[in-house]
């Protein structure tokens, strides 16, 4: 998704071309996963010339909006709170995170 985010569109082998090198995915493997995607409502195909073009119907905000509303609900019954303790007791946050965090918690409690 993040390929076809950054470029907008992109056939198969741009997306295997995109990729880091270090990430050995076959062409056939790429391929399984557009269309998985696409399946799911995430991306379209068109026909151009004799390749497929993916493009995402889905943007990079409203994925990860879905994806955390999905790990709410999974994994800390719905609540946020439990996430945000996770993560501060968990140590996964520093402290200009946290200071971040305060400052807009703060700007959200002013009325």
């Amino acid at each position: 998704m993040d390929v076809l985010w950054e470029k907008g569109s992109a056939t198969v082998s741009d997306v295997v071309e995109s990729l880091p090198k270090d990430v050995p995915l076959h062409y056939s493997t790429v391929l399984t996963t557009l269309r998985i995607l696409e399946n799911k409502g995430y991306l379209k195909h068109s026909k151009e010339g004799r390749a497929f073009v993916y493009r995402p119907m889905i943007g990079r905000d409203q994925e990860r909006e879905n994806a955390v509303t999905h790990l709410l609900g999974r994994f800390f019954d719905g609540s946020p709170e439990l996430l945000m303790l996770n993560l501060v007791e968990g140590r996964k946050i520093g402290p200009q995170e946290l200071q971040r965090l305060r400052k807009r918690i703060a700007e959200e409690e002013k009325p």
